[in-house]
């Protein structure tokens, strides 16, 4: 801000933080009563339930394949409408990643984090630890149920997507995730219920990596507790990590993938830089997200927070950076999917995970009642 202030005397810009649990809602309030910033932040889900509050980037500040060459690929799918209009600029990227605990992995002598998710079954069976009883007292992965495992629906929406599932129809008028779809062999299958199976047998009794209940501790608090070997999260969690349990000995691996797969699928979770359509410097707030999106801006914003980069010219430079390669890496082959609402989209998969692990719903009906509840506010 100070830079191109310095540059552009004229600009006054004033920049007020906000938690994230009243943000949404005060810009919405502030919006509607007139009184709304010229700059604000949206979600990468975001961009079709606000985008009527919103200003495109003019063409001649910056041009879609311009757009498209800088940035990462995920961008241009959250932050660019079906007419090519830009909307937002990303500063960053993240993706979730598999955090490990080194220890008790070389205890249960799992040599490396598992790569694949054949060699994670197998990695969860040798970390879970139980009682005379059966009783779970470690657990191998805090995964398999919705409300304490941090961003569960992003898990689950990530095995959806990993396994081929298309979420909505092209139209983007209904969900589609319990559909069908043909493998490269000619077979049929379903991909989003697999999705869904898979993620919940790991609270699931009767199956062989059982290791995770609904009574559990959150996810990041058993892990810094030792007592979970593993649970998926994002790049910011590590610094969250460090100041809990300061002497605690993690690591931080890529997301496991479906062996042998042709395509590496990895879940984005980031911010874009927006302008509002009811803002009265429409064209100054443009031209400072430009000034945002150039190289050596870009770079001192990642140097100063420590976040894996949105252009691919600095991601290529964070490859070689042992705190941030995975992710970097990963911003690369990181996907989305439309959501017009996506805090009821996190609600709806909460649910459908938590009526199939408490044995209230078959996991078709569960899945084929989500999407017709994600259909209905699509409508």
């Amino acid at each position: 801000i100070e830079a191109y202030q310095a540059e552009n005397p004229h600009v006054n810009i004033t920049y007020r933080k906000l938690t994230f649990s009243e943000y949404e809602g005060a810009i919405v309030d502030a919006l509607a009563s007139g009184k709304g910033p010229d700059i604000w932040s949206i979600h990468n889900t975001w961009l079709p339930k606000h985008i009527d509050k919103l200003e495109p980037a003019p063409a001649d500040l910056i041009t879609l394949n311009d757009y498209q060459d800088t940035f990462v690929d995920v961008a241009s799918k959250d932050f660019v409408d079906s007419e090519g209009q830009i909307y937002a600029i990303p500063m960053s990227v993240d993706t979730a990643a598999l955090y490990y605990n080194k220890d008790l992995l070389n205890t249960a002598f799992v040599v490396e984090p598992p790569a694949t998710w054949t060699d994670f079954k197998e990695a969860v069976k040798k970390l879970t630890a139980t009682d005379e009883s059966g009783e779970i007292i470690r657990s191998g992965v805090s995964m398999g149920t919705a409300y304490n495992v941090n961003r569960s629906p992003d898990i689950l929406s990530l095995l959806m997507l990993q396994n081929g599932a298309q979420m909505v129809n092209d139209a983007k008028t209904a969900a589609t995730f319990n559909q069908s779809a043909t493998t490269s062999d000619g077979e049929s299958y379903f991909p989003g219920l697999e999705a869904l199976i898979f993620y919940t047998d790991f609270s699931n009794p009767r199956k062989s990596v059982y290791t995770w209940t609904p009574t559990m501790p959150n996810s990041i608090d058993a892990f810094v507790a030792e007592e979970s070997a593993m649970m998926f999260s994002y790049a910011y969690q590590q610094e969250v990590l460090k100041e809990k349990s300061p002497k605690l000995n993690f690591g931080v691996a890529t997301m496991p993938q479906i062996e042998n797969t042709p395509k590496e699928v990895n879940y984005a979770n980031y911010w874009g830089e927006v302008v509002s359509k009811s803002s009265e410097h429409k064209e100054e707030a443009w031209k400072f997200l430009t000034f945002l999106a150039k190289k050596n801006v870009s770079e001192k914003y990642v140097e100063l927070t420590g976040r894996p980069a949105a252009r691919k010219d600095i991601v290529k430079d964070q490859l070689e950076d042992p705190k941030l390669r995975i992710f970097a890496g990963q911003a690369l082959t990181a996907d989305s999917w439309y959501q017009k609402d996506p805090s009821a989209v996190d609600n709806i998969f909460s649910k459908m995970i938590e009526s199939v692990v408490l044995g209230e719903s078959e996991p078709e009906d569960a899945l084929n009642s989500a999407n017709q509840k994600i259909t209905t506010q699509m409508q």
